[in-house]
């Protein structure tokens, strides 16, 4: 049984390690702006294709460096450039993954005027139906929107708290609780940065198998 204390041991030890959140750590920047918020959505859908994270997020990375940093130049680029980018991640399938990158980009241009924060007034600020429009652009299923949620709630406070089913595994094999309001307690509040770093933190360390390593840091800090 995991004390008060030591939970907040625990918090403080995954917080130390791991940041300011699964996204920024993965060099994703997470703000409301439209380039950003794109390229939230894109790590989100090229996360939820594979379980090496750093694969991904080396390919959104790489996108961006491409300059496809925003949905018109995303759309504007040639297939077979976003192919062969894919190709150099060894992703399989890539041909088939950046015809719907592509697709997805049109969509956010062509329905929200490559703009994410228009689809975010569309739905009115309610994430029921944040979810319902997104999932209508191509490559985005519920997994990819729990995943763009996850980061999101910082800067679309409406969001939070929101917890993936991966963190709240991992809170549970850490013994920080069995749901979205149990983290928020550990973060402090129900919407602050802290709970979207600390989701990010636990799924981090499940993906990556750190669970030692965090309780090693934890006893480091338990009085003498």
């Amino acid at each position: 049984m995991v004390d008060i204390e030591e939970q907040r041991r625990l918090t403080r030890a995954l917080l130390n390690r791991f940041g300011r959140g699964f996204a920024e750590e993965c060099g994703v920047r997470v703000t409301s702006n439209p380039a950003s918020l794109l390229h939230l959505l894109c790590l989100s859908v090229l996360l939820a294709r594979t379980g090496d994270y750093h694969r991904a997020a080396s390919t959104a990375r790489a996108m961006r460096d491409q300059g496809w940093e925003n949905a018109t130049r995303l759309a504007r680029s040639d297939q077979r450039e976003r192919t062969r980018v894919l190709r150099d991640h060894d992703w399989p399938r890539a041909e088939e993954l950046a015809r719907v990158l592509g697709q997805l980009a049109d969509t956010v241009v062509e329905q929200y005027h490559g703009d994410l924060r228009r689809l975010r007034n569309k739905a009115g600020h309610d994430p029921t139906r944040e979810r319902q429009e997104l999932v209508r652009i191509p490559g985005v299923d519920d997994h990819v929107v729990d995943l763009f949620f996850r980061d999101v709630q910082v800067v679309w406070n409406e969001v939070a708290p929101f917890a993936d089913q991966r963190a709240i595994a991992a809170a549970h094999r850490l013994g920080l609780g069995e749901s979205t309001t149990d983290l928020a307690i550990r973060a402090g509040s129900p919407e602050s940065e802290r709970l979207a770093w600390l989701v990010g933190a636990l799924n981090r360390v499940d993906l990556d198998d750190r669970y030692d390593e965090v309780r090693s840091a934890a006893r480091v800090g338990m009085p003498a």
